[in-house]
């Protein structure tokens, strides 16, 4: 079949340059007739281990082959029945969405990077709540503020992440919904159930927290029984970070409506949209500015632009949240900035710094006028606000532009990240009540936080790797 393939695949197949290397099953081969047999493998859901006696080159001409072979009797009205049955059973989704490739099936080194640094991010933010919590002004509540503020591009740079691995969706909806949700709904249901059962066992068996976050008396078995179910209606301090996957479901069912629209449309109009996106990010400070200038709410509600008691909903709803951050990305990675080195690092290191200072100073002030409420305090830390939004730009623009050497341990960590996410928040409260125990809780918090952060991590990143190697365990992490 070699042969034939090849002869097939030379005078039909081929549309990429001569000699391009690529990657199929987890290993790297050279395709010296350009590597087009990789796109109709992925485009037929064909997998190798189906054929277990091709390798490398033999592999891709052999499906090149037998995609040709199908579409000809497709075309020719031959392929029914048995035939039909036969290609149902060759052809089977193998792809780990946790690798970093794109809808073209390209891997991507700093996407993986950048998977890293928004994990580790996520965790150093969650590591500043016991500190953030104490609302007593100390030095260590500053400095709480500063890293929390630090790190806030954390959630955001995620959603950009999925932006530039999905988006255009090519998959017809029911199968993108079959084969993203899946992957989210398992481990959103399993760590709803795991956390508050292992935040239940950490307590009961007598350890003592002088974190200001927890209260005890929500850690009864009672309790504990109420949060195993009432998971359905939303998260609860135990599963705190699973909102994002919550939301994360939400993006999944709109993507396909949006890449339907971002495949036809205009650089013009993507950024019209992205023009008003970026415009609704102000509103929650327009909203918090209004009562200076005299506006009194309707029915007492302090909602603006149309929104009130009865319609949630305002006049940029349909704008705002991480969707912008997701076609943001898409767009920087159809359009690449054309910038030289010395103008991306002029244009987004003082863009960082404007975002950051917003958000530390803003929090600090806001915490002098409206002390300890955190439906104030939070609208500086919105990850879709203006602020966080200009630190969101200017990392990921600065990582997307980095010449990141792949290698096997950045991608094998980095296919941890999410695991490491899910389950993180556990470990962040067994990490700072372990700092306290073994002598170090009169650290400041500037050190006590990073510290934490790192150990939450490792102990994190190798419960997921233990996980990952069943096959049934694996389904809650990946």
């Amino acid at each position: 079949y070699s042969s034939a393939a090849s002869d097939v695949y030379k005078r039909q197949i081929f549309t990429r340059p001569h000699g391009e290397q690529f990657r199929w099953g987890g290993k790297r081969f050279h395709d010296p007739y350009g590597g087009r047999g990789v796109e109709v493998c992925r485009k037929r859901r064909l997998s190798r281990r189906a054929f277990p006696c091709c390798r490398g080159r033999d592999w891709v001409l052999f499906a090149s082959f037998l995609h040709l072979m199908i579409e000809r009797f497709r075309e020719t009205g031959i392929l029914s029945g048995t035939f039909a049955m036969t290609r149902r059973c060759f052809f089977h989704v193998t792809m780990n969405t946790n690798q970093s490739l794109n809808s073209r099936g390209s891997h991507i080194v700093w996407v993986d990077f950048l998977r890293i640094l928004a994990c580790f991010l996520v965790v150093l933010a969650h590591c500043c709540d016991p500190f953030v919590g104490s609302f007593d002004g100390s030095f260590n509540f500053k400095s709480a503020v500063f890293w929390g503020s630090l790190v806030r591009p954390c959630v955001p740079l995620f959603a950009m992440i999925s932006g530039v691995l999905l988006f255009p969706v090519t998959l017809e909806m029911g199968a993108f919904y079959s084969r993203r949700l899946k992957r989210v709904l398992v481990p959103l249901i399993v760590w709803s159930l795991a956390l508050p059962l292992l935040y239940f066992g950490y307590f009961a068996a007598g350890v003592q927290t002088a974190s200001p976050n927890i209260v005890m008396d929500t850690y009864t078995w009672s309790a504990t029984v109420g949060k195993l179910y009432t998971f359905f209606f939303n998260f609860n301090y135990d599963t705190t970070p699973l909102w994002y996957v919550y939301m994360l479901v939400g993006l999944y069912l709109f993507m396909p409506i949006m890449s339907a629209w971002l495949t036809q449309a205009r650089r013009k109009d993507v950024k019209i949209f992205l023009g008003i996106w970026i415009f609704s990010m102000t509103l929650p400070y327009i909203q918090m500015l209004a009562p200076a200038l005299g506006y009194e709410g309707n029915y007492g509600n302090m909602g603006i632009l149309g929104v009130c008691d009865w319609n949630p909903y305002g006049m940029f709803y349909n704008f705002s949240g991480f969707l912008g951050y997701m076609v943001l990305a898409h767009y920087l990675t159809k359009y690449p900035l054309a910038w030289s080195w010395k103008k991306t690092l002029s244009i987004t290191i003082p863009l960082f710094l404007i975002g950051f200072a917003v958000t530390f100073f803003g929090f600090l002030e806001t915490q002098k006028h409206f002390p300890g409420q955190y439906s104030k305090l939070e609208v500086l830390w919105y990850f879709s606000g203006i602020n966080v939004f200009l630190m969101t730009f200017a990392i990921f623009t600065i990582v997307s532009r980095l010449r990141i050497k792949a290698g096997p341990v950045l991608s094998k960590v980095a296919a941890l990240t999410f695991g490491v996410y899910l389950c993180h928040f556990f470990f962040v409260q067994c990490s700072y009540d372990f700092v306290n125990f073994i002598g170090l809780g009169r650290l400041p918090s500037a050190v006590k936080i990073p510290l934490m952060a790192c150990l939450a991590s490792a102990v994190s990143a190798a419960l997921v790797w233990l996980l990952s190697l069943n096959r049934w365990t694996r389904k809650s992490i990946m």
